[in-house]
């Protein structure tokens, strides 16, 4: 579905002084090149100024008329096709802007030609033409943006030429080419090709394929291995379409009266090997250590039908406009300046072509799909495509359509787009086309930087029409484009540079164009905002956005198309609501500036969106560090009780509401709950009541359930509180109110373990669940789940508070010297006792203490724990504590005790690798049982020279 609209992305237009009628254009870094049509034989050179004005540099002679020509940025050379006595001929004029400096001097020489030294002083000051020659016609060329290479079609063929840089002497280096690569295509005559980043795009009259020449990867046996791959190319691949019909290569095959056509065939990635078109690829270089080795990767194939009509087929149904578009990473790694343009790295890549009455684009980079298809109004006859828009010209328009390149790059450089911190319109959005601009016969068409340059011939009929004198023939006069004799010879043709309108300039009209659909239609409002920001995001993905003039205006730009975004899914009503929590991030506006501009002054009742709630709801629970005012606190309060009044008790805990009236928060509270009571509105009262120091309050809040039975024990504390406490160390950020709540939950926790007593409802987190929400929970260590490991039955009812209390002392949160009189009761309690006296005494540096206790109650986890704690500083206490114990303990038991005597190995096996053998020895007893750790140490110092 094609949506239309009426914007004005074309401004002014200028004519082209050209002196003969134009055959063929094309654009370079700075200048057009107009090659003139008949048998002038010549190529006319502009320089393109600002707003499009055109000033001629000057012009050189061609062999012959001029049937293809293209420009190549890298290397800044100019390629063409010419015919001479019917014969063709492929050349490059390289250096050819000495002209424009008064020089007449032209060398002509063949390709690969060695330069004497005599010769080439003079190459500074002259034009050099290099002739390749072929052994067939070439039929079309395209040059690779990235790094000047040259592709050339011929019948059944492809041939590659690199681009060289000779260097001659310190003060000269000049272009040259070298014929490296034949990629032979049986049955195959190009009609169009494109060629970018060793991606080729090939067309005939109605197939596309697609490849990537891949370097074979090299190995001892290199050579071998890539001729076995292309070997393995050549041979037809397995053919499934093959059963379908006839041979892909005969679009129309006349027998016995009938045509026999075949059916339309769309192969995407590894599926287009199927397409039976097999390549062989021949290396024409010379051999050095630096050869390239390729390999052919096909992408896509598609084939299409004739248009079919009740009188016969459409001869007119052909594919024209292939074009590959790269598009390059932006930040630091981009680089604007043109002699290091061609070390820019590819972000992505993507290829358009068309039929008369349709376009495809798709992406060919990191994924091939079919991106947006475009329907014409009417038969097209040449359409370009740029990072920002596709124009296509038909018999009297110039249409420009919008184009999804930006969206699709932008997921492939950024992989946080399309989540809670990022967005970026889809790539399936509609496509759009912004404007019709009515011209008379246009012919051909190119595109340069924000200029459109346009070819137009009027027919017989228009220029009768045209004869008597008009505003447009007063303004060529004025513009001195040529005199008139008399209106008879008048020509019927122009050459237009069409000057594009700015990023900014669009932008500004598209979003004051949207402002019409804001109340009548939502979807057409978030469309026009998406186009706006694809726009200015395109603009942004440009090399040259680096040092753009309007780099700053494009970043404001960027902001405040994505607040304008953020507006729409929080005001409509939409099923992708969700999209104003990225946007509003990204428009870098805080949560004030938010309710600014949405929320409308006063206290009338107000319709609040589910886009708005869910970027309030995330807000507050994940920036912290933005503290709303009182008044902007109490709007917030206002705008959940009206749209989503359960979520108060949450958002009064977040640290973005600590300025809020707690008397207001009671009022609102107070309503919810006489609607809906629950046990979280009535503690959450019972907050608010402690903030104001109502203590009457508080105590009736707390007694008005029975969950909450405070007033019985005064060691008691209903769960819900717990859970209310667990819930606020996930939030809290004030050190003096945290070990406040860690005091209170481990004294709750050690009073449930010490009296047996279960909670009276079933905790809200489980241990796992706060290790994994709150840091103030650490990962229980395992030595302490090896202790554990031997459980007596009594505390498996209280596993949960057990591990909660363990996973407290195992953090770094809690104050243990503050902890230490709270944990007294549980000293003596078993292996849970054991446990925290261990971390007790670790927390406190007293590890010869713990190492005491573990090998006086658990032995068989001392090595554990010493694996676990003795590192770094602590490191000595190995062979200072622990293994004068084990060696003791060890000749005390005797060899009733192997646990004692495998701890007593491994701790041998740490000691002998960290210290000397010196040192070792002095550890070892002296009361002549040495012999019996000699096998052992003589295995580990063996391990340590090793290692």
């Amino acid at each position: 579905m094609v949506q239309l609209y009426n914007l004005h992305p074309f401004g002014s237009q200028r004519v082209v002084p050209c002196k003969q009628e134009p055959a063929h254009f094309c654009c370079g870094r700075d200048v057009l090149f107009v090659a003139s049509a008949a048998a002038s034989c010549r190529v006319e050179v502009f320089a393109v100024r600002d707003q499009g004005r055109c000033e001629p540099l000057g012009s050189f002679a061609t062999l012959g008329p001029v049937l293809r020509m293209a420009h190549s940025q890298a290397g800044d050379y100019l390629v063409t096709i010419e015919e001479k006595s019917k014969a063709t001929f492929l050349r490059a004029y390289v250096n050819w802007r000495c002209m424009s400096a008064g020089s007449s001097r032209v060398c002509v020489r063949m390709v690969g030609h060695k330069m004497e030294e005599s010769y080439s002083e003079t190459l500074k000051e002259q034009m050099s033409i290099v002739e390749m020659p072929l052994s067939d016609p070439p039929l079309c060329i395209s040059c690779c943006p990235v790094n000047g290479d040259l592709l050339v079609g011929c019948k059944n063929k492809l041939v590659m030429f690199c681009l060289k840089y000779l260097v001659i002497n310190q003060n000269l280096t000049v272009l040259d080419f070298e014929r490296s690569l034949i990629l032979h295509i049986d049955n195959f005559i190009p009609a169009e090709v494109a060629f970018c980043a060793r991606h080729i795009a090939i067309t005939t009259e109605l197939d596309v394929l697609i490849l990537k020449l891949e370097l074979v990867q090299q190995s001892a046996d290199g050579t071998e291995q890539c001729a076995h791959r292309v070997t393995a190319l050549e041979k037809p691949v397995d053919g499934r379409v093959k059963d379908e019909g006839p041979s892909t290569h005969t679009l129309q095959l006349e027998l016995d009266e009938f045509i026999i056509c075949q059916k339309p065939v769309e192969l995407l990635g590894e599926e287009s090997k199927l397409c039976e078109i097999p390549i062989t690829l021949e290396s024409t270089e010379l051999p050095t250590e630096d050869t390239k080795r390729f390999q052919v990767r096909y992408l896509l194939f598609r084939r299409f039908t004739p248009d079919q009509s009740p009188f016969g087929f459409c001869e007119e149904t052909k594919l024209h406009s292939v074009q590959l578009l790269p598009v390059y990473q932006t930040g630091g790694s981009v680089t604007a300046h043109e002699e290091t343009e061609n070390k820019r790295e590819l972000l992505s890549l993507f290829c358009f072509f068309s039929l008369p009455h349709v376009g495809y684009l798709y992406s060919v980079g990191k994924l091939v799909e079919l991106i947006s298809t475009y329907q014409y109004s009417e038969k097209s006859e040449q359409a370009v495509l740029t990072p920002q828009f596709l124009h296509i010209i038909t018999s009297q328009n110039l249409q420009c359509f919008t184009v999804r390149c930006s969206a699709a790059a932008a997921r492939d450089e950024d992989p946080y787009i399309d989540t809670t911190v990022k967005a970026c319109p889809p790539v399936a959005l509609d496509v759009c086309t912004l404007r019709m601009q009515l011209f008379i016969g246009p012919r051909a068409i190119c595109h340069f930087k924000n200029h459109i340059i346009l070819l137009t011939k009027a027919d017989t009929e228009d220029i009768t029409e045209r004869r008597k004198p008009t505003r447009r023939m007063l303004s060529r006069k004025a513009d001195s484009i040529k005199s008139r004799t008399n209106s008879e010879s008048e020509p019927g043709w122009n050459l237009y540079i069409i000057n594009t309108v700015s990023t900014i300039q669009l932008y500004r009209e598209m979003v004051d164009y949207s402002r019409t659909y804001e109340n009548v239609k939502t979807e057409s409002c978030i469309h026009l905002l998406s186009e706006a920001h694809l726009l200015v995001r395109a603009a942004m993905m440009d090399p040259s956005f680096l040092k753009s003039d309007e780099k700053e205006e494009l970043l404001r730009a960027f902001r405040e198309s994505c607040a304008f975004l953020g507006d729409c899914y929080s005001r409509f009503d939409t099923k992708d609501y969700h999209l104003a929590l990225p946007y509003y991030r990204m428009s870098g506006l805080s949560m004030t500036e938010v309710l600014k501009r949405l929320v409308s002054e006063g206290d009338e009742i107000q319709t609040y969106e589910r886009g708005f709630i869910f970027y309030l709801t995330h807000s507050l629970n994940e920036d912290l560090n933005e503290e709303l005012s009182k008044e902007s606190a109490n709007k917030v309060l206002q705008i959940f009780y009206l749209a989503d009044p359960v979520q108060l008790p949450h958002i009064l805990c977040s640290p973005c509401m600590r300025n809020i009236c707690p008397l207001t928060a009671v009022k609102y509270l107070q309503k919810v709950e006489n609607i809906m009571p629950s046990v979280v509105l009535t503690l959450t009262k019972a907050f608010m009541a402690l903030k104001m120091g109502d203590l009457t309050m508080y105590e009736h809040e707390m007694d008005s359930y029975k969950e909450m039975l405070c007033s019985n024990s005064e060691n008691t504390i209903p769960q819900l509180l717990v859970d209310f406490w667990e819930a606020l160390l996930v939030a809290c950020s004030q050190e003096e109110i945290l070990q406040e709540l860690l005091l209170r939950i481990t004294s709750q926790y050690v009073w449930r373990i010490s009296k047996k007593q279960l909670p009276e409802t079933k905790p809200l987190k489980t241990t796992e669940d706060l290790i994994n929400s709150c840091n103030h929970f650490g990962l229980i260590f395992p030595w302490v789940t090896s202790i554990m490991s031997v459980e007596s039955p009594s505390d498996k009812d209280y596993h949960e508070d057990i591990s909660k209390l363990q996973s407290l002392l195992c953090s770094q949160s809690i104050n243990i010297a503050s902890a230490l009189p709270v944990l007294e009761p549980l000293t003596e309690a078993g292996n849970v006792g054991l446990t925290i006296r261990v971390l007790c005494n670790t927390r406190l540096g007293k590890y010869e203490e713990a190492i005491d206790q573990l090998l006086k109650r658990c032995p068989d986890a001392a090595v554990l724990y010493a694996q676990h704690e003795l590192k770094d500083d602590h490191r000595a206490v190995w062979w200072n504590k622990l293994l004068p114990e084990l060696c003791k303990r060890t000749r005390l038991t005797g060899k009733d005790c192997p646990l004692l005597i495998s701890s007593l190995k491994e701790t041998l096996s740490v000691v002998a690798m960290e210290l000397e053998l010196r040192d070792f020895l002095s550890l070892l007893p002296e009361d002549g049982t040495a012999a019996f750790f000699l096998p052992h140490l003589l295995h580990c110092s063996q391990r340590k020279l090793l290692t």
